[in-house]
């Protein structure tokens, strides 16, 4: 079935009222097509469509929504549905949402987080726009110098459907600073008992939570990482940035290049 066919279905199915078959049908498609699917709905269809989906696709669906229909659903919905929504949402896509907002409507969703999440909010968004710092999740998998593999693999299934990426694992000492990272791969083939610290790499490739997006894009690009480690001015692991989050930047990046190219940006330099 293409994709006008399942569209067709998704209208007549909206047309006929028929949630149960709706939500069905959305469920079978990629959170990326829902949120295309949702560009062409009123506000009245969009708020329909929204509150019919399960509270975590809800949220994923929404980090792929544009500006103004993410707007307009924080006006449309009640408190305690912004509050669901920014607890499913990874913290680094609710900054991003957050970053594009009017002052009035950050109010409200913050007013609706809770203290330990706006907490963390908060402290993302006084990082500089376009920083390392204001690109980072916290979701990530950390461990201690003396656990061994089960322990390590016991952690990620007690808590890695809340992180961002279970590939690599992170190796801090008591400060929080990072000794070293583990490839999860490398954690999977050996005996549990094994001590991590022997499967630890520690050659580290990090950036600050200072440094410009276009450093880290080009760090990311240079050593081929699907993660890269944000580290503050002593050394201490705050974050993760994420090879999807790279890739916004470095179409940001190619989109400004072009536009210079062909003179319809404002450049530094001369064209």
């Amino acid at each position: 079935m293409n994709w006008e066919q399942i569209e067709s279905r998704l209208d007549q199915l909206m047309a006929e009222n028929r949630h149960g078959l709706l939500r069905g049908a959305l469920m079978m498609l990629n959170p990326v097509d829902i949120a295309g699917y949702m560009k062409k709905l009123n506000r009245e269809k969009l708020l329909m469509l929204f509150r019919i989906l399960p509270k975590d696709v809800s949220a994923d669906v929404f980090s792929y929504m544009d500006t103004d229909q993410r707007q307009e659903l924080v006006e449309s919905i009640a408190d305690a549905e912004i509050s669901a929504l920014i607890d499913e949402m990874f913290v680094d896509d609710a900054v991003d949402f957050l970053e594009e907002l009017p002052a009035n409507a950050v109010k409200r969703v913050l007013q609706n987080t809770d203290p330990k999440t706006r907490a963390i909010i908060n402290q993302f968004l006084k990082y500089p726009e376009n920083s390392a710092g204001s690109l980072m999740t916290i979701e990530y998998c950390e461990v201690s110098q003396d656990m061994n593999v089960g322990d390590a693999l016991k952690s990620i299934k007690e808590t890695g459907v809340d992180k961002e990426t279970v590939y690599t694992l992170y190796m801090l000492d008591a400060q929080r600073r990072l000794i070293g990272t583990i490839p999860l791969h490398k954690a999977l083939v050996v005996p549990e008992e094994t001590a991590l610290i022997k499967l630890m790499d520690p050659g580290i490739i990090s950036v600050n939570t200072l440094d410009d997006q276009e450093i880290v894009a080009d760090t990311v690009r240079k050593y081929h990482l699907l993660s890269i480690p944000v580290l503050d001015g002593e050394g201490r692991l705050v974050g993760i940035i994420t090879s999807d989050d790279i890739m916004d930047v470095i179409e940001e990046e190619n989109t400004e290049d072009f536009e210079k190219m062909s003179g319809l940006a404002p450049a530094e330099q001369p064209y």
